[in-house]
């Protein structure tokens, strides 16, 4: 069976079913950010009341604690976590970047430096990969060099040929391993920084490994906004269409309806939750901040078009009196309210390809969200 189904498309928008062992997902999906099996100050009840049935984790974080053997001696990450839906992993290639201070970059892998306790450790294409199959997720992540902004082309250029190096020798454990550990799909990552050459180079070769889907990474890493819709067009055209298509680390709306204009069906961001802690909730008019001294005696819900349990319950001046007071249930509610938008929005965007009605999908919602909230 296919990993993706298509079942409509707009121009180059798609929606379809992405059928994974842990889940059915209907796509484009937005899949909120579980770092560290957790996503920040909401349980797995919440996700699954919202709807959700695909999160995000990362091999670094959990690598570190509690570790890849206490995962597999738990159950897989599935049972330790007590969640339902699919699990998407990071490699940690994103995280082993930030840390340019701590970590030393090889042919063989990455040493860093743990941000916990300081103890060393290795990465390797193959360890990454294995790890991630004896959690047991249903998507893998090869590890990858993720080029900074800015970067010569020349410096893009070797990190993108070591991450396609490093692919190939992910490849190969992958496929040693498929016997024992059947639910892991492995996905490589298109890299090329900010260079439409150097992307569909990447894309073109990244494909020859045949497998099961496809992501475009290092682009929200600092580059000029703009250029996200020329890099990707630099890249899909070289993707093939009956495979799933994902965008790393993207999930502004607006970022969003450009990528999936351009044919991309899986997104996360840490953005909306941290903004939601933040005091920053998402609403069809935009974002709204909940720490101005309007919003201390505005009686409206965060979204008068939203019908999430925070918005059928609580005001604007309740959650506003919250932030100010320092209570952590401020940070829970926002959270629960933006991801509840993303959600949304990811439904409408489905029903606008459907119908054949995304661009102007697209136009108004941008219209209504350059208001202020």
């Amino acid at each position: 069976m296919e990993l993706l189904s298509i079942h409509a498309t707009d121009g180059s928008a798609r929606a379809g079913t992405l059928r994974l062992a842990h889940a059915t997902v209907e796509t484009p999906v937005f899949m909120p950010v579980g770092t560290q099996a957790s996503v920040k100050t909401l349980i797995c009840e919440d996700l699954e009341g919202l709807g959700y049935n695909l999160i995000l984790g990362n091999t670094y974080h959990l690598w570190l604690r509690p570790g890849i053997d206490l995962l597999e001696e738990a159950g897989g990450l599935h049972r330790f976590m007590s969640w339902k839906g699919g699990i998407l992993t990071d490699s940690g290639g994103f995280q082993v970047f930030s840390l340019a201070n701590r970590r030393e970059v090889s042919e063989e892998g990455v040493v860093f430096a743990s941000h916990v306790d300081g103890a060393r450790h290795r990465l390797t294409p193959e360890n990454v990969v294995e790890a991630q199959m004896r959690m047991g997720v249903d998507i893998a992540m090869c590890l990858d060099e993720c080029p900074p902004y800015p970067c010569s082309e020349s410096e893009a250029r070797d990190m993108m040929e070591r991450t396609i190096r490093w692919a190939h020798r992910a490849l190969e454990i992958w496929r040693s391993r498929l016997d024992k550990f059947q639910a892991t799909n492995l996905f490589p990552i298109v890299q090329g920084a900010t260079f439409p050459a150097l992307r569909k180079e990447s894309a073109r070769r990244t494909v020859e490994l045949d497998l099961p889907g496809y992501a475009l990474g290092g682009l929200s890493v600092g580059e000029p906004r703009d250029l996200l819709g020329p890099m990707i067009e630099a890249s899909v055209g070289e993707l093939p269409k009956d495979k799933p298509r994902y965008l790393m680390g993207v999930g502004r709306p607006e970022d969003m309806l450009e990528a999936v204009e351009r044919g991309i069906d899986m997104f996360d961001c840490v953005w909306p939750t941290r903004n939601g802690r933040n005091g920053q909730a998402l609403t069809s008019q935009g974002p709204l901040n909940l720490r101005t001294n309007a919003c201390r005696r505005d009686d409206r819900p965060l979204d008068e078009a939203c019908s999430c349990p925070i918005c059928a319950r609580y005001t604007r001046r309740y959650i506003a009196h919250l932030f100010r007071a320092g209570e952590y249930a401020a940070l829970r509610m926002v959270s629960l309210h933006n991801l509840a938008f993303m959600l949304d929005f990811t439904r409408r965007i489905r029903e606008s390809i459907v119908v054949g009605a995304f661009q102007s999908f697209k136009r108004d919602f941008l219209d209504r969200y350059s208001r202020c909230g």
